[in-house]
């Protein structure tokens, strides 16, 4: 059985090891989060970013990291879901679903009117996860990054 917590600064070895692993999917290497950076965002306090991790017997199964935004639609707040990740061993088994319903559960439990978060053109078996959920892709905005000063 999966069940979704909050990670804990217990858990930053194990979030440092999904980090390397998302940077592989991605095409980069299979490099650790630096330890130091995570056990700082896993004691903060400060209400910016919160990682889920999916688990089960067997351990981690997955990570999701969002934040909260505000505002929305008029005052509203939204969730906004920077990471979601299965390790390869876990997909396609419901994982990635559980995440994405205790996503829209917190979203719903912190007053936020929606759920949002950007995908990858390039990634058609998480667009097509994602549309299988009944999100659909929205046109209206244009994704930007520069670099911090």
């Amino acid at each position: 059985m999966v069940t979704i917590g909050r990670a804990t600064v217990e858990d930053a070895a194990v979030v440092s090891g999904i980090i390397g692993e998302i940077a592989a999917y991605y095409g980069g290497e299979d490099i650790p989060g630096d330890m130091d950076r995570i056990e700082a965002v896993l004691r903060s306090d400060v209400p910016g970013i919160t990682i889920l991790l999916a688990r089960d017997d067997g351990g981690v199964l997955g990570l999701a990291s969002y934040s909260f935004l505000w505002p929305a639609a008029g005052s509203d707040h939204s969730l906004y879901l920077k990471e979601l990740f299965v390790r390869e061993t876990a997909r396609r088994k419901g994982v990635g679903a559980a995440l994405m319903a205790a996503l829209s559960k917190a979203a719903a439990n912190a007053g936020c009117s929606r759920v949002e978060w950007t995908a990858d053109r390039d990634n058609p078996s998480a667009l097509a996860f994602y549309e299988a959920l009944g999100a659909r892709q929205t046109t209206g905005k244009v994704f930007y990054r520069v670099q911090a000063a």
